[in-house]
């Protein structure tokens, strides 16, 4: 069992290419797990319903008080849990866990895609308020690539289990693209360093707009992939959840922007329908999606 992230650039594990970052993640990591347990509290799960404007949880208004426990988790709000642990040191540039990051200078993360399945209904194995979860990561792949746009990168896929009292709920399978970082000197006009907690908005908007080349902030993929499961819930739910989502970000979003949720199409499948929804901002597709129940 690993409980600790590896400080790849403090360790001296700078990968000059794509191919090594790769080979260094799967001769190290191929065959070994994480693993973390965390209450799943109900002020966490209050406060992520209010932030996303939903006071409703499987009927009950918690915009006073706190969801009781064995309140089910909705799909996708297990994000909001298992952040990492440890010092500001021990995470990567973006502020997450780095344990399968891409070692340096691979370290610009964007969360590409991905699939969520949940458990069957009939097993009651869903993640609920009160519940002690533990999350099992493993490695699935690493892989180089190189375009003639965006240079070499390396592709990593991982996938978590999370396991409660009635067995597995969720299987959360990860695809991560690791863009080389980004070389401050030769930016006009340079981020300021980050001084306080204060100043933290006003530090990432600078890089994301200075050293990016973005006109703003971006939107992180896996807000708009919540309000894709709220959505689907919402129209074709019928106070059930889906058997499984699967997901890929296409083109990035902006804090501020409005965009639409709208589906696509619906097709009969073995032992039910799969929806395709996207995610759309003035005809451009953002993120697509296709969900089974």
């Amino acid at each position: 069992m690993m409980t600790k992230s590896i400080h790849l650039r403090q360790a001296g594990r700078i990968k000059a290419t794509a191919a090594d970052a790769a080979s260094y993640l799967l001769e190290n990591f191929a065959d070994k797990s994480v693993v973390r347990r965390q209450l799943i509290d109900a002020n966490q799960l209050q406060k992520l319903a209010l932030t996303l404007g939903r006071p409703n949880l499987n009927g009950t208004d918690v915009s006073e008080n706190a969801p009781v426990a064995g309140t089910p988790v909705p799909p996708g709000y297990h994000l909001a849990y298992f952040t990492p642990n440890g010092t500001e040191g021990d995470l990567g540039a973006d502020g997450t866990d780095r344990t399968f990051n891409a070692s340096a200078p691979f370290t610009r993360r964007m969360w590409a895609g991905g699939k969520m399945q949940w458990a069957e209904p009939s097993s009651g194995a869903f993640l609920r308020v009160g519940d002690e979860v533990e999350e099992r990561t493993r490695l699935l792949s690493a892989v180089p690539k190189k375009s003639r746009s965006a240079g070499e990168m390396v592709l990593v896929e991982v996938e978590k289990e999370f396991w409660g009292p009635k067995g597995l709920a969720l299987t959360d399978r990860r695809s991560w693209v690791f863009r080389p970082e980004i070389d401050l000197n030769a930016v006009k006009e340079p981020p300021k360093r980050l001084e306080n907690v204060g100043r933290g908005p006003s530090s990432v908007k600078d890089l994301a707009t200075k050293s990016e080349d973005h006109p703003g902030l971006v939107v992180h993929g896996p807000l708009n992939l919540i309000n894709l499961l709220n959505y689907w819930r919402d129209i074709h739910g019928n106070g059930e959840g889906p058997k499984d989502i699967k997901y890929r970000a296409m083109s990035p979003l902006y804090a501020g922007e409005t965009y639409n949720i709208r589906t696509d199409g619906v097709q009969d499948a073995e032992g039910g329908k799969v929806w395709d929804v996207l995610v759309e901002k003035n005809g451009t597709v953002c993120m697509k999606s296709e969900i089974s129940a």
